[in-house]
């Protein structure tokens, strides 16, 4: 059987970017391109940021600012901080990109799928009806259908307001 190779130059970036050294969920959040780490919203507890990988369209990923790895080490403030923010992200996405369901929740190490094992992250994935296709089914691919910076801008003027700066 011949084989057949399914061209995805994005995939380089992010190998590439995987090796970086450094957390991308870790501070410094300002003065940093949207285009190196689209970070959306920060505060003193917790920030969230738009996966430039994405599962789907709108995937965001939510962490605690302190670099820590499991979730029992949550302080009971970073955790309510968490979900308040997790909360506030789907009201928004449910406006601005008004999908029809949600996958809310972390991957607690390595082997269930974190990408970042040592940070603590929850995920939001968008969905709707039909956004698993073959591609996904039979080749493991993903189809994307925004580029990120583009979702970036739609939902950043949203978190700015939800916060009232």
């Amino acid at each position: 059987m011949e084989k057949r190779i399914l061209w995805a130059p994005w995939r380089g970036t992010y190998v590439s970017e995987k090796k970086r050294e450094g957390c991308i969920f870790c501070p410094p959040f300002e003065g940093i391109s949207p285009e190196d780490r689209p970070i959306l919203y920060f505060d003193s507890l917790v920030m969230v940021m738009l996966n430039k990988f994405p599962y789907n369209t709108g995937h965001l990923l939510i962490s605690p600012v302190r670099h820590i790895a499991e979730l029992e080490e949550l302080t009971d403030e970073e955790a309510l901080a968490i979900m308040k923010i997790t909360q506030r992200a789907i009201i928004i996405l449910k406006e601005v990109l008004e999908p029809e369901g949600f996958n809310v929740g972390f991957n607690l190490g390595r082997v269930a799928g974190a990408g970042y094992p040592n940070h603590l992250h929850l995920q939001i994935v968008p969905r709707w009806e039909g956004d698993v296709n073959f591609l996904t089914l039979l080749g493991d691919v993903r189809l994307a259908s925004h580029h990120y910076l583009e979702v970036y801008h739609k939902l950043k003027p949203y978190f700015r307001r939800s916060e009232g700066s």
